[in-house]
């Protein structure tokens, strides 16, 4: 597995679709859609099959070879 990558958001929450879209892991909506409901997407560790899921900073989300983790834009 690949270091952490982090990928910071600058609102409160990010869905998850939308987090796969943002770090190019899925090319549109549909995409990020169908890697969910295959099963395939881990959120802190655990299956996640919920597209919509929020996701706040210091949420971790591994796919594949992928580990990343929603950052947060403020210091």
């Amino acid at each position: 597995m690949e270091e952490v990558r982090s990928f910071p958001i600058r609102t409160e929450w990010i869905r998850l679709d939308q987090f796969l879209k943002y770090c190019g892991l899925a090319e549109t909506g549909g995409h990020a859609k169908e890697i969910v409901a295959e099963g395939a997407v881990l959120v802190n560790g655990e299956v996640c099959t919920a597209r919509g899921k929020k996701l706040y900073p210091g949420d971790r989300v591994q796919i594949d070879q992928y580990d990343l983790e929603v950052g947060s834009c403020e210091n």
